[in-house]
């Protein structure tokens, strides 16, 4: 599909379809309807909104979000690569280069101590200082107006504040290049068009510097002057992370054709691309260190969790085992009081035997009783006796069975044996002699 004819459907020019297409490519965004709302978001800058989007999936802040506190830049006065070159005009030769330097020194030195003063004063009075500028549209309207003037040949310059590529700079573990534009000093309009915009110091900076510029005449650019220490401009300083610390290692001052400047630049980076290969060789063993005790901790936390899964099954096992024998106990003891029941109802049930009649009785009735064990029991009963009472006679002796029935021989028939049955023996049908046959019901 030809986007640059049609426009993709979204009603734009051919230099705004065109950087959809380059947006697109540079950030994996398929949906050109996302891609042309992001551009228009900002303004159709395509440099902002692709660094807006790398930042968002690498998971940083956007560069239009509340800044981080910036790391310390620290002045490494003994070991920074210091060049200078005198204005093209003389003023920053012979008597007056020293004493413009004197000054500098001076007023440095009296602006820091001011500065302190102040500072402290509105914390002893609980003053909040609250700046009064955006930083971030400081930097966006430089290089706005950098690009009217100079053109969009450049190094690719850091869309956010001195605090956020101070950050990303110790973070990526990259040179930081910092430039401080000062419009109206001697040498800089030609430092612009010739030297920046040159294509090899173009591509140098980009390849290994993080580029950021401001103007000295705002907010953001005078607090970065006080940090770097601004000199003589044009003004460059390099930092790279030196013993965990944003240290500033060089001092480029003065103008510098494009040959000169990027034998500077190449020095710097030659002298102390050593500490970034220390840094990043500490971060991978750092990162090493840290896997190690993250499978480390993983292990841990397995052994632990399957030590306390064995624990926890132990416990199971001791509470079941222990609910078992509590059960059987239980159980037991239920079955002692009942059978301690059952023996006191016997010996309360021997006085409801009536007393055994002599054979000579007409009224005597003989009975064998056939316990379950085998025990024969003989016994003589009155015809006028109740099966009730054949009942307690079984159930008193010590081997008749708890739970038992009494049934005849031949005809085989069950007896209502039990206690509260009134019928009498006579009215059973047992008459003389009868063989009766106990037979326990929980066998």
């Amino acid at each position: 599909m030809n986007f640059s004819n049609d426009n993709g459907g979204l009603g734009l020019t051919s230099d705004q379809t065109e950087k959809v297409l380059q947006f697109q490519d540079l950030t994996g965004i398929e949906d050109m309807t996302i891609c042309r709302d992001v551009l228009q978001r900002h303004q159709w800058n395509l440099e902002v909104a692709v660094q807006e989007q790398l930042n968002i999936r690498e998971g940083r802040p956007s560069v239009y979000a509340s800044e981080s506190r910036p790391p310390a830049v620290i002045n490494d006065h003994l070991g920074q690569l210091v060049y200078f070159t005198p204005p093209t005009d003389g003023s920053g030769s012979g008597f007056q280069r020293y004493f413009r330097a004197l000054f500098g020194f001076m007023w440095n030195v009296c602006y820091n101590t001011i500065l302190t003063i102040i500072q402290l004063t509105q914390r002893l009075l609980r003053l909040e200082h609250r700046p009064r500028t955006d930083a971030v549209q400081e930097v966006l309207d430089f290089i706005q107006v950098y690009e009217e003037k100079y053109g969009c040949e450049h190094p690719v310059f850091y869309q956010g504040t001195f605090s956020q590529v101070l950050n990303d700079a110790k973070r990526e573990l990259r040179f930081l290049a910092v430039y401080l534009h000062n419009p109206e000093a001697v040498d800089t309009d030609q430092f612009c068009q010739r030297t920046l915009s040159n294509l090899e110091v173009i591509r140098y900076i980009n390849n290994n510097f993080l580029f950021w510029a401001c103007s000295s005449g705002s907010d953001e650019g005078r607090r970065t002057m006080n940090a770097v220490r601004c000199g003589h401009f044009p003004f460059m300083a390099i930092l790279v992370l030196k013993d965990n610390r944003m240290t500033l290692v060089g001092r480029l001052e003065g103008y510098s054709d494009p040959d000169l400047l990027l034998q500077r630049l190449r020095t710097v980076v030659n002298e102390f691309e050593v500490n970034l290969i220390q840094a990043r060789t500490d971060r991978f063993e750092q990162s090493i260190n840290r896997s190690i005790r993250q499978h480390q901790d993983e292990a841990f936390l397995e052994s632990l969790k399957a030590d306390q899964l064995k624990e926890k099954l132990k416990a199971e096992h001791r509470r079941a085992e222990e609910e078992e024998r509590n059960r059987r106990e239980e159980e037991a003891r239920a079955e002692q009081e009942r059978r301690s029941a059952l023996q006191k109802e016997k010996l309360d049930s021997v006085d409801k035997v009536p007393s055994e009649p002599e054979a000579s009785h007409p009224d005597a009735v003989q009975f064998v009783f056939k316990l379950p064990s085998g025990i024969r029991l003989e016994r003589r009963f009155l015809k006028s006796h109740s099966l009730e009472h054949v009942f307690y006679f079984v159930f008193c002796h010590p081997h008749s069975p708890d739970s038992f029935e009494v049934t005849t021989n031949f005809p085989k028939r069950v007896l209502r044996c039990r206690p509260g049955h009134g019928e009498t023996l006579e009215q059973a049908g047992l008459k003389n002699r009868e063989v009766l046959f106990v037979n326990d019901l929980d066998a």
